[in-house]
């Protein structure tokens, strides 16, 4: 995976992000989601390097990434891991750059995209919608549905311990979860879920970021609504029609919160860029260009 991509670590203070880069044009930052590392972009990120500058990190704690030695929930926010990747950013010589993230990744990129409006061209935003809503929004079927956020939210170390218990189970389980069919995954990308997951320090990592998206994260969000912050640049949206993380209109929530929306579902499941490569490619490259 990633042949022909440079492997760099920067270094941005509370944290040191692992991160692959390749290609020419103007710089896309790639952000993943749960129970993943950057390598769930392993099919879609060449071939948006034949385009762009292509950044694709594993957010702080993640992957091979690291973050603070004894974290707490404040840590993983996901105004925290914004701001690690504007480090990265800077640090590579970019100024303003395109950011696609994929569900927990695509919490940190409209959370960017909030804070840092000047740096953020254009956002795009898969199977998710503002985390704030989605909690509005959260009835007993829906809970049972989405039961990890109130699972890994728990205190520690609660969750960490019973996924350490079982970390290769507990990934296959949600892979084939949220999946339209457990036979698109890659392989050796499932494999890297294992290894990293395996590390304890990942899985309380994880956590904490849950923590922080059923605390701290909704204060963000909540104090952003109340001050009648919007999205500024364009956005679009994607999900899966068969994802079952989503059971409203994606669109007219976004549009709350943004003020130039477009979006599509694409025929999949959850986890959009492994399932439906070659469409998530096609709608990244038209949108981004």
């Amino acid at each position: 995976m990633f042949e022909n991509f440079e492997q760099k670590r920067v270094d941005v203070g509370t944290a040191e992000i692992n991160l692959e880069q390749a290609g020419d044009g103007s710089p896309l930052l790639l952000l993943h989601g749960y129970p993943q590392t950057h390598a769930m972009w392993h099919e879609v990120a060449p071939q948006l390097a034949e385009r762009f500058t292509v950044i694709v990190p594993d957010l702080r704690g993640y992957g091979d990434s690291t973050g603070p030695a004894n974290p707490n929930t404040a840590d993983y926010s996901n105004r925290e891991m914004a701001e690690d990747l504007v480090g990265v950013m800077d640090a590579l010589g970019f100024d303003e750059y395109r950011i696609a993230g994929h569900d927990r990744g695509a919490r940190v990129g409209y959370r960017f995209a909030l804070d840092h409006p000047q740096k953020v061209k254009k956002l795009a935003v898969l199977d998710i919608v503002p985390t704030l809503e989605t909690v509005e929004r959260m009835d007993y079927e829906m809970a049972k549905g989405m039961y990890h956020w109130l699972f890994l939210a728990q205190p520690y170390p609660v969750p960490e311990t019973l996924i350490n218990g079982a970390a290769t189970f507990y990934v296959d389980h949600l892979l084939e979860n949220w999946s339209a069919s457990i036979e698109s995954f890659d392989p050796a990308a499932v494999s890297e879920y294992h290894r990293c997951f395996g590390e304890e320090s990942v899985v309380r990592a994880s956590c904490e970021d849950y923590r922080a998206g059923l605390s701290i994260d909704l204060d963000h969000d909540r104090a952003s609504r109340e001050a009648g912050d919007r999205i500024e640049c364009p956005l679009l949206a994607v999900w899966g029609d068969a994802s079952g993380t989503i059971s409203f209109d994606p669109i007219e929530i976004w549009e709350r919160w943004a003020t130039d929306v477009e979006g599509k579902s694409l025929s999949c499941g959850h986890f959009i860029p492994e399932e439906a490569p070659e469409a998530t490619v096609g709608k990244l490259e038209s949108f981004f260009a």
